[in-house]
């Protein structure tokens, strides 16, 4: 396993500082975003010479794009917005396949109309998760001619709020193209952090062969959940992606990326490959 970050960790004018911030934390992997190039994460069309600068970008640099995010409310109240969607999916996906990205990260969405990660009671009605199938099976046909995964993460805000709706989603969909992003502080609402443990586990008993890509949020040492559990479960899985910080500001990220280089190194007879930091 290799570490990474979020490219939108580093708001820059051009997408090869964003690249040039990467590097000068020792890291070698990288969740893209559209946005970081100046055009929305779903952008509106596909611009061939946009895509080879930016892979450009990342070998002159010796960078993995690991995934692009691709996120929007698949179970948006307005059909309309889940439409517009799966039309700035379509330029996404060839985008990824231009630039050497494997996969897209999605969201499954809820029906909250403003905040694409916010809980809402209706997110369990039937109705719900049928505009999710609807929307997804039409999102996978888009990946699909294009070779590439999708990629959701179970959420607690989300219809897909759990373990057990993930294995349940993937079961019914039964697409190749349709993966798992593991992330453990986005599994559990805030009062439940004392079953974090028990709630890990049943997420990698279920999930495990199918995770393609983790994220690494809220994992100081103060964090709900144990990043040593984590490694090791990512290990038993024989996950060999990238583990991708996210949710940290540019300012706190060397930090932050220090206490999880620690843990990494830690565990190193695990069979995680930790990069060399700057200057090491």
């Amino acid at each position: 396993m290799k570490l990474g970050i979020f490219a939108k960790t580093f708001p820059r004018s051009r997408v090869e500082e964003t690249l040039d911030a990467v590097v000068g934390l020792g890291l070698t992997h990288v969740q893209f975003n559209m946005a970081c190039a100046g055009v929305p994460t779903l952008p509106e069309r596909f611009d061939p010479e946009l895509c080879e600068r930016i892979s450009g970008a990342f070998a002159a640099r010796g960078l993995t794009m690991a995934a692009v995010s691709g996120t929007f409310n698949m179970i948006h109240p307005d059909m309309s917005v889940r439409r517009a969607g799966l039309d700035g999916l379509h330029p996404l996906a060839l985008s990824c396949a231009v630039m050497g990205a494997p996969i897209i990260t999605i969201c499954t969405g809820t029906r909250d109309r403003e905040d694409l990660w916010r809980h809402h009671p209706d997110n369990v009605r039937t109705d719900a998760w049928r505009d999710l199938l609807g929307t997804l099976r039409q999102a996978i046909i888009i990946a699909e001619s294009y070779g590439i995964m999708l990629a959701f993460e179970p959420e607690v805000g989300n219809v897909v709020s759990s373990a057990r709706r993930a294995r349940r989603l993937l079961d019914e969909v039964g697409s190749a193209h349709l993966k798992v992003v593991i992330d453990p502080a986005n599994l559990v609402v805030e009062g439940e952090r004392p079953r974090m443990r028990e709630v890990l586990e049943e997420a990698f008993e279920l999930l495990g062969p199918e995770i393609v890509l983790a994220h690494a949020k809220e994992f100081s040492a103060e964090a709900g959940y144990d990043l040593d559990q984590y490694l090791g479960l990512l290990r038993g899985a024989e996950y060999e992606g990238a583990i991708v910080m996210h949710g940290v500001k540019e300012e706190e990220a060397e930090e932050k990326l220090g206490y999880l280089r620690g843990k990494v190194g830690a565990n190193r007879n695990m069979g995680i490959d930790e990069p060399e930091g700057p200057g090491e």
